[in-house]
């Protein structure tokens, strides 16, 4: 069993506190929600993906613990640039060994909300509503 020490090693604390894309991409040609409701945790991933089916950006916006937060910054650090294909490949096997830190099964789902928001949103091309679904609440700045 894992000691809460160990979750929060070095580099996931650098992605939470200095996140890979947080933020609302404006232009973004797929997004999709994703939440945990027994926790509480809350992540928004948005794409571009060019004409060659490659993930050209990727944004999160979101809220919760420091495990679903940092996962989202090292999965879309990791998949950007990736063609949609490498994407879909990602397991969540392979998202947990990225995450590198032992967690129970209720703290796996922390880490795996992001990867599969992810699949869900190559699945799901925003639409002229999109401003109006953009995710609101605080910056990880706004939170301190």
């Amino acid at each position: 069993m894992p000691n809460e020490q160990d979750i929060y090693e070095e580099h996931v604390m650098d992605h939470y506190e200095d996140p890979f894309h947080r933020g609302t991409l404006e232009s973004a040609s797929h997004m999709h929600e994703g939440n945990n409701p027994q926790c509480g945790d809350r992540i928004v991933i948005t794409l571009k993906l060019d004409d060659s089916e490659k993930l050209t950006e990727a944004w999160f916006e979101g809220e919760g613990c420091v495990i679903s937060q940092a996962s989202a910054s090292m999965l879309l650090e990791l998949m950007e640039g990736k063609t949609i294909e490498e994407v879909k490949s990602f397991t969540a096997e392979q998202m947990l060994e990225l995450f590198g830190s032992k967690l129970t099964p209720d703290r796996q789902k922390c880490c795996l909300l992001s990867w599969d928001t992810l699949q869900s949103a190559l699945n799901s091309q925003s639409d002229d509503d999109f401003d109006s679904v953009a995710p609101s609440g605080p910056s990880l700045g706004e939170e301190q």
